[in-house]
Formats: structure tokens, C-alpha cells, sequence
């Protein structure tokens, strides 16, 4: 049995998905290769040939990608940190764009001794369990609406636990529930979400339109409906000097600063933009009123 160039199954691989109009075909069918060969994609150089089963597998997983289902459901994994998380149909897929928001999180956090940490609409558990790999003297807490979400995160919590990470401590709530951690209201040194704040109506690519859950993403007519829970439920659990960071929409560069300067307890508001210079998720302090 001859075996094929690799080199050229990935060509092959690029055309078909730029012809489909995937937005990174090489990146793609490199990390579709990867995941097939279970190597880094760095690595790839040092595997020059393949079965004839290898380029079949690479072909059919092209071949979904093409029909644009994500990446991240072919290759059942996303990451975050140093986080390798579990994903499929019925979860919020974490973006690259929420690193930055993660290092701001994590920034106010040094000098601070065992924090209590809470992540909101937690999705597949991606902040929280960042936060736990980075800081395991961290209590941290995540809340999640979504019974299929929940399971996600229930799923990647047991995965780190059982790696012998931090374990975090799961909730099944809702934002715009005034009694929601009620236990730790003015505890917490950090809050930190990715909630839904898509404009409804707004186009989004066919990923996240067919794959991405429509409430993981929209947020009611003008993107903050779930924003403006969370910003209250923030200021009522941040201790004086607790962080709270949110992302948000790049149409939302105002308005989120907005909400948080409205409450009276909350100040050092600023907004922070993305890699391509979008705003992308606003901060905020806990202030010390006496």
C-alpha cells in the first residue's frame, strides 16, 4: 500500500475550504491534520507521509468543514489559557478575543491571597477554568442558565479535577436573579463574563448562526439584555477593590462603560479593544465608599 505526501493532502485540503469560503483554509486543514496525526501542528513537517486512511479521515473532516461546521466541533476541543476545553453542539464555542479579557482578570488578581472568583454565564466553563489553572489558591464559582451548557461545563470541571487541578464550584442560576449568590454578596474579588450580547438581527457567520446556541449569542434587541443583569449582579458581590471585567459587542464601546459608570459603587471604568482595535470587553472597580 503506497502511502501519500502529506504536504499535498493539505493543499488539497486548502483549496476545498477556500473555495468554501472558510475564512483561515490553511490554518484549518493544518489543525484538522494535527488532530488526525495527534500531533502539534508545528510538528507536522516531521510526518512527510500518510496512509491512504489518514487522507480519507482528513478528506470527510474537510469535507463537514467545508459545510462550515466549526473547527472546534471536528476537533471536539477549544482552548483558553492553558485550558483545553471540551465543546460540541449546545455550547458557546470561546473565542481568541476573550484571552484579553482573561489577562486583565488575572492582573487584578496579583497580590491577592486565595481570591474568590466569579464567572458568569460560564458556557463551557472557559473563564472559569482558566482562572482555576492560573491561580489554584483561587475559590472560584460559575453560574449557568443553560441545562446543555451546564453539562458542557460540568464535563470540562470533572476533566481538571480528575487532572488534579482546582476544582470549581458549579451553579445552575440566572443573572438576572436578584438572590443569585446571595452567599457572597460584597466577597468577591473578581467577576468576569462573556455573556450574550449579540444585537439581534445582526448577520454572523454560518458557524455561529447554525452551530452556536442562539441564546449564548444574542441579547435581545440592541445586545444588552444579559449586560445589564450581570453589571448588577457584579456590583452587588464585588468586595471594595474587586474587578469586574465584561465583553461585549464592538457596537458597545459606550453603552457598557455607561452601565457600569450608572453604579454609584463602581468606578476606574474603562473599555478595552481587541487585536484588530475593536472595543471588546469593559472594566470596572469595586469602589470604597467608607
Amino acid at each position: 500500500m503506497s502511502r501519500h505526501p502529506l504536504r499535498l493532502a493539505i493543499l488539497d485540503a486548502e483549496r476545498v475550504l477556500s473555495v468554501a469560503g472558510v475564512p483561515s483554509p490553511r490554518t484549518d486543514a493544518e489543525l484538522l491534520a494535527a488532530h488526525l496525526l495527534g500531533v502539534e501542528r508545528t510538528k507536522l513537517m516531521m510526518v512527510p507521509l500518510v496512509d491512504p486512511a489518514v487522507v480519507e479521515a482528513l478528506n470527510d473532516l474537510v469535507r463537514r468543514r467545508a459545510t462550515r461546521v466549526p473547527l472546534q466541533h471536528l476537533t471536539g476541543t477549544s482552548s483558553i489559557g492553558d485550558v483545553s476545553l471540551a465543546v460540541g453542539p449546545g455550547v458557546f464555542v470561546p473565542r481568541p478575543e476573550t484571552e484579553l479579557l482573561l489577562a486583565w482578570g488575572l492582573a487584578t488578581l496579583e497580590g491577592v491571597d486565595s481570591p474568590v472568583v466569579v464567572d458568569l454565564c460560564t458556557g463551557s466553563g472557559a473563564l472559569a477554568l482558566a482562572v482555576a489553572k492560573a491561580r489554584p489558591d483561587a475559590a472560584v464559582h460559575a453560574v449557568e442558565r443553560d441545562s446543555g451548557a451546564l453539562a458542557w461545563a460540568r464535563r470540562n470541571a470533572d476533566a481538571q479535577a480528575q487532572a488534579g487541578e482546582t476544582p470549581i464550584s458549579l451553579y445552575s442560576g440566572d443573572v438576572a436573579d436578584s438572590m443569585l449568590l446571595m452567599e457572597w454578596e460584597g466577597l468577591v474579588d473578581l467577576v468576569v463574563c462573556n455573556p450574550p450580547y449579540v444585537p439581534e438581527g445582526t448577520p454572523v457567520p454560518p458557524e455561529v448562526r447554525a452551530h452556536d446556541p442562539h441564546d449564548a449569542v444574542f441579547g435581545g434587541r440592541d445586545g444588552l439584555d444579559v449586560v445589564r443583569h450581570v453589571v448588577g449582579c457584579a456590583a452587588r458581590l464585588l468586595k471594595p477593590g474587586g474587578g469586574v471585567a465584561v465583553e461585549h459587542d464592538d457596537t458597545h464601546g459606550g453603552s457598557v462603560p455607561a452601565l457600569l459608570t450608572a453604579r454609584k459603587v463602581l468606578d476606574s471604568v474603562q473599555d478595552h479593544t481587541d487585536l484588530a482595535g475593536r472595543p471588546r470587553f469593559a472594566t470596572a472597580r469595586r469602589a470604597d465608599l467608607g
